[in-house]
């Protein structure tokens, strides 16, 4: 067979080939709860029952109509049947209080992105605010969530036994809920979203020594309140970046500078001076969360151009201090994506009823002076 004829056969089977398909898809376009109740057997109701899940259908007739399905190739269509039952929803977003420029102000707008996309199903958002560290604010802000009786709860946890308090009731009342930024798997989530933060800290160690490998001693900023850090994801960052250090740089010494999570500016100039005026051979920074702006914008204003930190976050503060080039590398957490993921997984899984991915790692991203420009931190 010669080489065009084997070529105009290979066209020609293609086309065969599309026009089966269009022939099936149009087919499957067709198919009408009345073909499958005629092929099953059964009353139209019966076939309407068993597609929506709903009781009152003999095991018998079930069967027969999910035979039917199978045969038909029946692929319903769960976005149309989520609008026809015009129903609306609920979810709830639990996070810290926070100041404006925040991480979390990003995870609000892309919660607000999943509502306006979802518009049409009737999605509505309510969002609850605790006091870090405050037990008895977090009970209050989850009793307040309960009350509204949601049908999904975005979580940033608290203490894993008072968080537990909380998600005990949700699994009660058998509301899904997600968890955002920290993991915590004992408590059953419907799904997670955040980064792992264990090799976030051990990538950001990782990074930061490709420019301090040669430096005997580094800072590591803390932001404290009553004696902690302000969330679990800073903690399991520290042990990662703790453990690079020991692991490739053991003769690095870390000294820790703590600072109060809601201090003023003139109260952290007076502590970042005392500092640098007794650490003269510190050069590089780093600080596990999204304040780097703190010790940038200080180095900025007092023309410190031999030190640089590198921090969390693409807030603007830190953005236009890594241009100016006080602080070296940004990681971004795509706190947007998280936000709007959060609540879509919510809705493919409460509206939808579709099975969803239980953990979801956010990507490391690394920025710099030259790619800062780049980052969309809308992007999905």
């Amino acid at each position: 067979m010669c080489v065009f004829t084997q070529f105009t056969l290979f066209v020609v089977t293609l086309h065969k080939q599309k026009l089966y398909n269009n022939y099936s898809i149009n087919k499957m376009e067709k198919i009408r709860i009345k073909d499958i109740a005629q092929r099953a057997g059964v009353s139209v109701g019966t076939v309407d029952r068993v597609l929506h899940d709903r009781p009152n259908v003999s095991k018998p007739a079930r069967e027969k109509v999910e035979a039917a399905l199978k045969e038909m190739n029946y692929q319903p269509n769960v976005y149309a049947s989520a609008l026809a039952y015009n129903k609306s929803y609920i979810f709830n977003v639990v996070l810290p209080q926070h100041e404006s420029e925040a991480y979390w102000e990003e995870i609000e707008q892309g919660v607000k992105k999943a509502m306006e996309v979802r518009r049409d199903f009737h999605i509505d958002v309510e969002f609850y605010y605790y006091e870090r560290f405050n037990k008895e604010a977090f009970v209050d802000c989850y009793t307040k969530c309960l009350d509204s009786n949601p049908n999904g709860v975005v979580i940033v946890p608290n203490e894993i036994e008072i968080t537990r308090d909380f998600t005990d009731q949700l699994h009660a009342r058998q509301i899904p809920f997600v968890f955002l930024d920290s993991y915590m798997p004992d408590l059953k989530p419907l799904s997670f979203f955040g980064q792992d933060s264990f090799c976030s800290g051990y990538f950001a160690a990782k990074m930061l020594m490709l420019i301090a490998s040669n430096e005997t001693e580094i800072m590591l900023l803390k932001q404290m309140k009553d004696g902690h850090v302000t969330s679990k994801q800073q903690v399991n960052r520290e042990v990662g970046f703790r453990h690079y250090m020991v692991d490739h740089f053991p003769n690095i010494k870390i000294t820790e500078l703590c600072v109060p999570f809601k201090g003023t500016r003139a109260e952290y100039d007076v502590l970042l001076k005392e500092f640098f005026d007794t650490h003269h051979n510190i050069h590089h920074c780093i600080t596990l969360n999204s304040k780097a702006h703190i010790v940038g914008d200080y180095l900025l204003r007092n023309n410190r151009r031999d030190i640089q930190i590198m921090g969390y976050d693409m807030v603007a503060k830190n953005a236009e201090c890594l241009r100016q080039g006080s602080i070296s590398f940004l990681i971004a957490q795509h706190g947007y994506q998280q936000g709007y993921s959060c609540i879509d997984t919510l809705f493919k899984a409460i509206v939808l009823r579709k099975k969803v991915q239980p953990v979801n790692y956010m990507p490391i991203e690394l920025l710099t002076k030259e790619n800062v420009d780049f980052y969309r931190r809308t992007q999905l």
